[in-house]
């Protein structure tokens, strides 16, 4: 595996891959759903943690989320895969793709 050198915030993450950020965090709320290493936990302080990404990570997500909505029946079908809240389900569906 290559050196990291830099990671993402899961807000910024959102932006470049034109999606809702709650899309994202319910995605790397599991770290099973990417490749070990490529899910960064950042200390900011004693208790206080941010997630981030590598390159890497955002490429499989870019994949990930390419090859679900290639059809509105396997979009709605990753949805309740990854997202257990019906709420961030109705928000990730009503997002307006740039």
């Amino acid at each position: 595996m290559p050196t990291v050198t830099h990671v993402f915030m899961l807000d910024y993450v959102a932006d470049i891959l034109d999606e809702h950020p709650e899309l994202i965090d319910a995605i790397v709320s599991n770290d099973d759903n990417l490749t070990y290493g490529s899910i960064i936990s950042v200390g900011l302080g004693p208790d206080e943690w941010r997630t981030a990404l590598t390159d890497d990570a955002i490429d499989e997500l870019r994949s990930m989320i390419a090859d679900a909505r290639r059809s509105p029946e396997e979009w709605d079908q990753f949805l309740e895969d990854f997202v257990s809240d019906p709420a961030t389900i109705e928000i990730v569906k009503t997002h307006k793709l740039r």
